[in-house]
Parts: structure tokens; sequence; C-alpha cells
């Protein structure tokens, strides 16, 4: 019995060399009767029903080709060619919903092949141009679909079904909260918080101006700013190396560690308005509030946030073209005046493309759904973590 299933496999073998040597000299019908033998006598592996799918494809029989890749995927179900032929033969069918849904998941099998040459490029190309077509047509649908139920919604749930609808098609995607120490459970999750849930942001705004001549007393005189990235000696950098002990992401603090700065003298009425928001009180922690300089053609990395029960506000006060902020899959520019809440324990990033300094208020707040016994116990608990440990680095 053994002795038969070496034999069956050396011929199964002599079988694929011979068809691989009628392929190398253009043989092509040889080549496909000898794989179509094979595979009809012995069990084969994925690589000779790719092989026949290959032939089928290059003899205009895309049918019996898709039937060929089918059977490889069978056997080798993410594998990423047979994943990314089944596509293309979809394509060339003309079952372009199902090629495009094919596209879709070969390319994500395909993490690697971002940068190709030659007909594999071409062929991503074409794979991805497809997907995004597939996806804006399963949005297009979806959002006719709601088209009238959505009239009753208000803006953060209009925002909410669309991010929905995006994450369905897979244009986008969920990102969790990640925060480096503090993971406080149960609360809400979102990118850019609902400016309803802060009646105070409309105040903020409003101060733009004040806020910002405050500012231009601060850079009139001394240079007060200071690197934002300064990890004592010792401490791990990761991906900080490029702006560690930077001036090209600075800082000029009015509260650092919970207290209020040098730079603060200057500037009454933004303290005075930032005395009147939800920001947490933790001794040697916070309040927390700073301008914040980024540099021209500066990028600040992907990272999250040290805990969750606070969340960050910004005010856009010197914001130059091409200044981008993402917060997990949603990308905005920063314009003058014009605060947001966000969620920094979701990974986010920033970036300037102009020639001049980008320079925006940031100050932290109270996470809206933390009742105001929670945020008591929430401080106590620091309290007594900084009590009993003192500076961990926490």
């Amino acid at each position: 019995m053994g002795k038969a299933i070496a034999r069956s496999a050396d011929m199964a073998a002599d079988a694929q060399r011979l068809a691989d040597a009628a392929m190398a000299r253009g043989d092509r019908g040889e080549a496909l009767q000898l794989l179509i033998a094979l595979a009809d006598g012995h069990e084969v592996g994925p690589d000779v029903w790719i092989k026949l799918a290959a032939l089928y494809r290059a003899d205009g029989n895309l049918a019996a080709a898709l039937s060929a890749i089918e059977a490889a995927l069978a056997l080798a179900p993410l594998d990423p060619t047979a994943l990314l032929v089944r596509a293309t033969l979809l394509d060339g069918l003309g079952r372009i919903n199902e090629a495009g849904e094919a596209y879709d998941f070969a390319l994500a099998q395909r993490q690697g092949d971002e940068i190709a040459a030659g007909p594999m490029a071409a062929a991503l190309d074409r794979a991805r141009l497809v997907r995004d077509n597939y996806r804006r047509g399963l949005e297009a649908t979806m959002a006719g679909a709601v088209a009238t139920s959505e009239a009753n919604l208000v803006e953060a749930e209009r925002r909410r079904l669309d991010r929905f609808i995006s994450n369905t098609t897979r244009r986008t995607r969920a990102y969790p909260q990640v925060p480096t120490h503090f993971n406080y459970p149960g609360l809400p999750v979102d990118e850019f918080h609902d400016p309803a849930l802060f009646p105070w942001l409309a105040e903020v705004e409003a101060a733009t101006d004040s806020i910002a001549a405050e500012l231009q007393v601060l850079l009139a005189g001394a240079d007060l700013f200071e690197p934002y990235v300064d990890y004592a000696e010792g401490r791990p950098l990761a991906q900080w190396v490029d702006l560690h002990r930077s001036r090209r992401w600075s800082a000029i603090h009015l509260f650092k560690a919970g207290r209020a700065t040098e730079a603060a003298a200057s500037c009454p009425r933004t303290m005075a308005l930032l005395a009147t928001l939800p920001q947490p009180v933790l001794l040697d922690r916070s309040p927390a509030a700073m301008f914040s300089a980024l540099a021209p053609h500066t990028r600040i990395p992907p990272h999250t946030g040290v805990g969750n029960v606070r969340l960050v506000c910004h005010l856009p006060l010197i914001v130059p073209p091409g200044c981008v902020f993402r917060v997990g899959d949603e990308r905005r520019e920063w314009v003058r005046g014009k605060a947001w809440v966000f969620d920094d324990t979701i990974e986010h990033e920033a970036w300037n493309d102009s020639d001049d300094d980008r320079i925006i208020l940031i100050f932290d707040v109270w996470h809206p759904a933390l009742s105001a016994a929670e945020r008591s116990a929430i401080a106590t608990v620091f309290g007594a973590l900084d009590a009993s440990y003192g500076d961990t680095g926490l």
C-alpha cells in the first residue's frame, strides 16, 4: 500500500514537471491536458489548480478558470494569489459586484503588497479601483435606503449612522480605546465627541480672539516654548525618537502637573475661562492646558493617551493651510476658532504640511459620562496611588 502511494506521488510529480516544461516552451495545450489528467486521477494541491486556472484563462475559458481557482481556494481559503485571481476572473466575466467584494477580501490578505511592480502593480491598481467603486456603490445604496428616516435624526445621530455605513463597507473601521495606563470601563467611545455634550464649547469658541491676543503677548516676550516630548533619562522613546526634546513640537504650558505656570500670569482671560470648565483636578497631575506649537513640515506619529477618564479639547488659534488631525479613521483640518473634543486614548496623529507654525490651545476635561461621585472617587484613587508609590511615571 505504501509503495503504491509513493508511486502515485512520483507519477503526480512527473506529470507536474512535464506540464511545467510544456508551459515553458509555450505548449499550453499539452500542459493543460497533463494537468487535467493529473487533477482527475490524483488528490492535488492548490498549486495545480492555480496553474490550471492560468491555462484556462490564457485560452479565454474564464468560466473553467473560475472553477479551477475555486477548487484551489477550497484547499487554501486564504491563499492571496488565488483570491486575487478569483477576483480578476469575476471582473473579466462582468460580475462586477461579486468582483468588488472579492477584490476587497483579496486586498485584505495582501498587506505587504502596497509597493509592487509590473503586472502585479497593474493588478493591484485594478483591484483597488474596483474595490473602491464597489464600496461607494454599497454606501450609496444604503444611504438611499435610509434617506427618509435619516431626516428624523439629529446631527450626532446622522454622523453615527454615516460611520456605521462606512464601517459596514469597510471603507472605515472601528478604533478601540487603548489608554497606555488607565482604563475606566463602560465609558462611551467616540473619536470626536458630539459638541452638544459640552455646552461650554460655544463660550470657548467665542473667546478665540481674546485667547489669541494673550498668546501674542507671550510670543512677543521671552521664549517660553519647551519640547512637548521630554522623557526622563532611561525611559523608552519608542516612536518619539525624532521628537524627543525637539522644538518641532513644543508647548507653552499654562497648567503643568496641575499647577499654574509663569506664563499663566500673562493670560488672565484664558485662565479665567479655564476655571469655569470641568477640568479634572488631580494633585500633581491636572488640570492641564497649553499653547501647542507644531513646526512646519512636522508630523506627530500615531499614539494614544494615558487614560480615558478625561477628553481633550483643541481650540485652533494660528492655523495655516495643510494642518490635519486624525483620530481613529476620521480626519479633520483645524479651522481657527472651531473647537472640538476628542478621545486621545484612540489612536491619533497630526501633521503640519505648511511653511508656518500651527498653534492651538489644548486642555483636558472630565469625560461627560462620569458622574460627580465617580469623578471624586477617581481623584481619590489617583491620590492613593501617588501617596503610596510616588512618581512611578504613571
